[in-house]
C-alpha cells in the first residue's frame, strides 16, 4: 500500500493533532521532502513528538522512512505522469481546467492500479463464492457508496441474480432483519465508519446473512464487522463532492466481484447479457 493511501486510509482513526499533519500532507506531499521534522511541525501547528506519534500511527518507524518512502513514491508517480512537478499534490486555486483534469485522471489511474495490485485475491474468491450461492443479495451504501451498491446490483440482476440495493436505510434494515436463508449482505464505506451500513451489516449478520464489505480503510469498524472485507486504496481530494477516487476505486472492485460470478455460470450469462442486450438495443431503436 502506498504512503499517500495509507495516510488517506488512517484520517478516520487519527486524533484531531495527528489529523493536521495527515491533512498538510495529504494536500502537499512534496512538503514532506522540503521540510525538517521541526519546520513540519510548525507548519501543522503541532509538535516534533506528534509528527513521530503521526509516523508511528501510519506504520512507520519515523521521520526518516516517511521521507525516504514518499521521495520514491512522488518520484515513480512523477516519472508515470509526465514529470509534473506539482503531481502530488491537491487541486489549488490558480490551475488550469488541463491540470485539474490530469490530475483527477492520474490519482483515479492511481486508484485503480494500486487496488488492483493489493487487492486480496483468496478474500476476493471466498466473496465471489457467497455471491454465487446466495438464494438473495443485498446490497447498500450511503451516498457515492449508494451509487456503487446500485451499479452492482444492476449487473447482478441482468444475468438472473436476485440481488436488491435499497437507497433508503429503513428499507435496507427491513430486508436485512428478515432472516431468510441463503442471504448474502454487501456494504459499502470509503473510510468504514458510515452508521447506517454498519447498522445494515449487523442486522445481516445477526439474522444469519454472510456478510461483505469493500472499504478503504484497514482496522476500521466495517472491516472488523463483515466476514470477508475487500479494500481499495485512494488519495481522495478535497474537491470531493461526495466520493471522487475513492468511487472510482470501489466500482473497480464491484466489476471484479461481478465478473467473478458471471463467469461461475459462464454460458448462461452470455446468453443472459445477449437477451438483456437485444431487448434495451430493440427499445433504443423503436
Amino acid at each position: 500500500m502506498s504512503v499517500q493511501s495509507t495516510i488517506e486510509a488512517a484520517t478516520g482513526s487519527l486524533s484531531p493533532s495527528l489529523l493536521r499533519i495527515a491533512n498538510e500532507i495529504r494536500e502537499n506531499p512534496a512538503i514532506v521532502l522540503d521540510s525538517t521534522i521541526n519546520e513540519l511541525a510548525e507548519a501543522c501547528g503541532t509538535s516534533v513528538a506528534s509528527v513521530v506519534r503521526f509516523c508511528r500511527a501510519i506504520g512507520l518507524n519515523g521521520y526518516t522512512q516517511l521521507r525516504m518512502m514518499l521521495a520514491t513514491e512522488l518520484g515513480k508517480e512523477s516519472a508515470q505522469f509526465g514529470g509534473s512537478t506539482s503531481y502530488g499534490s491537491d487541486i489549488t486555486k490558480g490551475e488550469s481546467m488541463r491540470e485539474m483534469a490530469q490530475k483527477i485522471a492520474s490519482l483515479e489511474i492511481l486508484a485503480i492500479e494500486e487496488t488492483i495490485n493489493h487487492l486480496d485475491y483468496a478474500g476476493l474468491e471466498q466473496a465471489v463464492d457467497a455471491l454465487d450461492n446466495a438464494e438473495r443479495i443485498l446490497l447498500y451504501g450511503i451516498g457515492a457508496s449508494q451509487v456503487v451498491a446500485e451499479d452492482l446490483q444492476r449487473k447482478l440482476f441482468r444475468i438472473g441474480r436476485n440481488a436488491f440495493a435499497p437507497t433508503d436505510p429503513h428499507e435496507a434494515w427491513a430486508a436485512a432483519a428478515l432472516p431468510v436463508a441463503g442471504v448474502v449482505a454487501v456494504g459499502f464505506s470509503h473510510l468504514g465508519e458510515t452508521h447506517e451500513t454498519l447498522d445494515f451489516l449487523r442486522r445481516a449478520r445477526d439474522n444469519g446473512a454472510r456478510t461483505i464489505g469493500v472499504t478503504g480503510a484497514k482496522g476500521s469498524t466495517l472491516s472488523k464487522l463483515v466476514d470477508h472485507a475487500l479494500f481499495t486504496e485512494v488519495r481522495e481530494t478535497k474537491f470531493r463532492a461526495g466520493a471522487m477516487v475513492s468511487r472510482i476505486a470501489q466500482l473497480a472492485v464491484v466489476d471484479c466481484i461481478f465478473a467473478g460470478v458471471a463467469q461461475r455460470r459462464y454460458d448462461f450469462t452470455v446468453e443472459a447479457l445477449r437477451r438483456t442486450r437485444e431487448v434495451t438495443q430493440s427499445a433504443r431503436g423503436s
